[in-house]
């Protein structure tokens, strides 16, 4: 996955390691009942109107489906009907958050008459129009600089390239830093020192080697534009930071050589967004696209420098605006690097000490590293779509864990992050492809369309213990194959997801405590060895529409009365929930009796 943007975490009883805890004389811990600043959909900024027109076409602003998941990522596009087309479609499924797939930060090498070369060697041609009197404008920039001082030289040139347009405060030191138009393009033209120090005071009168860096943006700002839409269908956006090099021999890390010019670069950027954009509402962070990891080893990884570096800055320039990130599971058993639950949760440690404000793990089940399973199906047959990836095997074979015993770790990780100062949340990417498909939805790759019911499966298993549940990714996967995971959502958007269901006495009477979406009206079914009942919500419970707890966008908390001891210890109930239109939760959920 590349780039890739978007709530809850009541803690169960670590003791009980697969399953939800339901001894009576140990019930689980209560979440910590708390907002934090990197929260976005509690303010979300309200549709402006019902319905807008313009040269797109007209626009309806309102919600027709509200899904569990609230966030997707989009892909950069050049048609700026395409962004208005995505906005209004993700809107009406109920999305609030949308985070941009960017570009990265680029060490290249010149020719002999300073132009950028690609990596085959030959003239970029993205970078060819970019001329200054007739020069290149790497050796215009580098005659500027000697006329300051003869002993001052280009040491590195670096190129990155956008569909944004920036303001003049992205520039520190006007006598030697400009835009260079150029036909569509606009071209910036950046010098700072090669140690990232980024000296505000413009003293080129002494020598030095500098770094060059050359963006090729846009005439006209994508970034305005997704904010003003945003500003129309009530989302908030997060843009993508610049990517960090890679590390030539270990190319899932930053390389540390280039790491000051990435800060020099974040940092004149945000300096300019927070010029331009920090009072917008529509503006909900910034995102970091760089891929780590999630494992016991990550505290060693010089990625987290790029994280804790541009956390400092984004609060500098963009107080109150987080950083979110998306790191990657794996819990293979079969291959070296795969991961157990507490190593990962030893991860989340690490990443939310840098101090970025939203962690949102991809759930890699659509990449096949994890698997959606009970801890009574670990003897079971994988999911026949995973076998491209691990292969014919059970599930207690190929995975170390489930997507459910992850984020359960994590969950409980991140509750000691907040007692110890560090203002994070948890996100659930739940990744809205297959590892391979007859019609692949990307443009390259064999990725593969899903469905709904799939869908349904993550956001049970991850949704119990998240703030809010985002998806890789709009573009391509909600949108392919006939019928789109798309329009299967929003037929089906009204069927109940119960993700998690615990022993709860209310006053004298014990019962149920099942949390999930579209409860409303709902019928909790239980089946046990030997038994079954269904409990009407209305007629014998209550529905709690609007819990106090943390909880992610949209779901309740229902209870009816259960007698217990109708199972015997151990065994597994199945609980789900029914509809009167006779929809009823695709995915039960499995509840270990305790003694």
């Amino acid at each position: 996955m590349r780039w890739l943007f978007v709530f809850l975490g009541a803690v169960i009883l670590a003791a009980v390691a697969a399953v939800i805890v339901v001894l009576p004389d140990d019930p689980p811990s209560k979440p910590v009942s708390r907002q934090v600043s990197a929260t976005p959909t509690r303010d979300d900024p309200t549709p402006q109107v019902s319905e807008f027109t313009d040269p797109c076409g007209t626009f309806d602003t309102g919600e027709k489906a509200p899904y569990a998941v609230t966030g997707y990522w989009v892909t950069p596009k050049s048609n700026p009907c395409t962004w208005r087309k995505q906005m209004q479609e993700i809107h009406s499924l109920g999305g609030d958050t949308v985070i941009r797939i960017g570009y990265g930060l680029q060490y290249r090498e010149l020719d002999s008459q300073g132009r950028v070369r690609a990596k085959d060697g030959k003239v970029d041609s993205l970078y060819e129009p970019c001329e200054e009197d007739g020069l290149s404008c790497h050796d215009a920039a580098e005659r500027d600089l000697k006329a300051a001082n003869p002993g001052n030289r280009i040491a590195r040139t670096y190129v990155y390239r956008t569909d944004e347009a920036f303001g003049p405060d992205l520039f520190r030191c006007a006598q030697m830093e400009r835009s260079i138009p150029a036909g569509k393009r606009v071209y910036y033209r950046v010098l700072a020192p090669m140690d990232g120090s980024d000296d505000a005071t413009c003293d080129f009168g002494k020598a030095k080697p500098y770094d060059l860096i050359l963006i090729a943006g846009a005439a006209n700002d994508s970034l305005t534009e997704l904010l003003d839409l945003g500003d129309r269908f009530g989302l908030r956006v997060f843009p993508a930071l610049p990517l960090a090099p890679r590390d030539p021999e270990v190319p899932i890390r930053a390389n540390p050589k280039h790491l000051g010019t990435l800060t020099t670069l974040t940092r004149r950027i945000l300096q300019d967004y927070g010029v331009r954009f920090a009072d917008r509402a529509s503006l909900g962070g910034v995102y970091q696209p760089f891929e780590v990891q999630m494992s016991s080893t990550l505290v060693s990884n010089p990625t987290l420098r790029v994280y804790a570096d541009q956390h400092t800055i984004v609060e500098q320039e963009l107080p109150d605006k987080p950083i979110l990130i998306s790191p990657y599971l794996d819990a293979r058993k079969r291959v070296p690097f795969g991961q157990t639950p507490k190593q990962v949760a030893e991860g989340f440690k690490a990443l939310a000490q840098t101090g970025v404000g939203i962690i949102a793990p991809q759930d890699s089940r659509g990449t096949g590293k994890v698997g959606l399973f009970w801890p009574d199906e670990r003897g079971e047959e994988v999911d026949e779509r995973l076998r491209p990836v691990v292969g014919e095997s059970t599930y207690g074979t190929a995975y170390h864990g489930s997507t459910r015993d992850y984020y359960r770790e994590m969950s409980l990780v991140r509750e000691e992050m907040l007692e110890a100062g560090h203002e994070v949340q948890l996100w659930a990417n739940v990744e809205a492809f297959e590892p391979s498909g007859d019609q692949p939805c990307a443009a390259s790759g064999t990725r593969g369309k899903t469905d709904k019911k799939r869908l349904d499966q993550a956001v049970t298993m991850a949704g119990r213990y998240v703030q809010k549940i985002v998806s890789y990714m709009w573009s391509d996967f909600m949108t392919c194959g006939s019928p789109s995971l798309e329009t299967e959502v929003m037929k089906d958007w009204g069927r109940p997801i119960a993700v998690d269901a615990i022993r709860h006495a209310r006053d004298v009477q014990d019962g149920i405590e099942v949390r999930g979406y579209n409860l409303t009206d709902g019928t909790v079914t239980v089946e046990w060895p030997g038994g079954s009942v269904d409990l009407d919500v209305a007629t014998a419970g209550w529905l709690d529409e609007d819990p106090l707890e943390e909880l992610p966008e949209g779901m309740r908390t229902a209870w009816v009365p259960f007698d217990w001891g109708q199972a015997k210890p151990g065994d597994w109930l199945r609980i789900g929930v029914r509809l009167p239109s006779g929809q009823e939760t695709t995915e039960r959920l499995h509840v270990r009796v305790g003694a």
